[in-house]
């Protein structure tokens, strides 16, 4: 980004704040024994995803819970079990499917209040940890498998789990894959490489495989890119971990805007929702919050309402 002149900067404004009495995870037990000193948390927003009927839906991937909030900024539990919930996505059905640190791919029951492990591996071998998922316009669904690879193992993976079951590793040579999207042709998809610090560009050849990777965005500083979404134009939204705020991208590339965090620095993830399609939704990790952002662009429909 270097090479372009800083974008104009906004603000976003407080949502949502999960209640103390919900931020019960410690030190030293479950995902938090897992995590570098320093990081371990009481709570960990991931996830914002949009159903059917307009409700945010997220996760907590530290106490293993599945939330709703609603338009007042109330959260409630959906369900808690013994898993790592980050991601999040609704089919266009109903079913909701989470990228599930521990159990891999799994399904909501929102009527029965149950989860299941519906993809817990590859062959004959088990995922490293699933991070996050993207539902294709004709029920394809794509999700990553980060792990703890990175720059030092460059082993993280990118799956497709088509409409008829069958599962294709699609990269499996990638220093930490986390959020994804397609663009509007869905001829490519945008892989956000945290570690690398990148937004890479995965064209996808006529036999659905991904060819001529590159790098379509190099970043720095933070964390590196965490959660991505679609503008309805084809720009490209990015939350940049670390650095507490949500880029704004052309279809070529180019940074628009900027997006603050007026809370912590960790902005992980983010989904369109609200009035057009028009407001920002972002989840603020480090201090359990889900913040939002009105924009000049509308987001792409979600596959749960496409």
């Amino acid at each position: 980004m270097t090479m372009f002149a800083p974008p104009p900067r906004i603000t976003a404004q407080i949502f949502a704040t999960l209640p103390d009495a919900l931020r019960t995870g410690t030190p030293g037990s479950g995902w938090n024994a897992l995590q570098p000193a320093g990081l371990a948390a009481p709570s960990f927003l991931e996830g914002p995803s949009f159903d059917e009927d307009g409700t945010l839906w997220c996760v907590d991937v530290v106490n293993g819970r599945i939330l709703t909030v609603n338009p007042q900024g109330e959260f409630e539990v959906r369900i808690e079990y013994d898993g790592w919930p980050n991601g999040l996505k609704i089919h266009k059905d109903g079913r909701i499917f989470v990228a599930d640190h521990k159990h891999g791919i799994m399904r909501f029951d929102r009527e029965r209040r149950s989860i299941e492990p519906i993809l817990e591996r590859h062959g004959t071998e088990r995922f490293k940890a699933v991070n996050d998922l993207f539902f294709a316009a004709n029920g394809d669904l794509y999700f990553t498998d980060q792990g703890l690879t990175g720059l030092h193992d460059p082993t993280g993976r990118v799956f497709r789990l088509d409409a008829k079951g069958n599962l294709t590793c699609l990269l499996s040579n990638v220093p930490s894959p986390n959020g994804l999207v397609m663009d509007l042709d869905e001829r490519a998809l945008y892989l956000a490489v945290t570690r690398d610090n990148s937004i890479w560009r995965v064209p996808l050849g006529r036999d659905g495989l991904a060819t001529k990777v590159g790098r379509f965005i190099q970043m720095s500083g933070g964390v590196g890119p965490d959660g991505l979404a679609l503008a309805a134009d084809g720009g490209l939204l990015v939350a940049h971990a670390g650095l507490g705020c949500v880029w704004s991208f052309s279809p070529a590339g180019e940074p628009l805007l900027r997006i603050d965090s007026p809370a912590g620095k960790l902005t992980t993830n983010i989904a369109f929702g609200g009035k057009d399609n028009r407001e920002l939704y972002i989840t603020e990790s480090s201090q359990a919050a889900i913040l939002k952002a009105h924009l000049a662009c509308a987001g792409k429909a979600m596959y749960s309402s496409a």
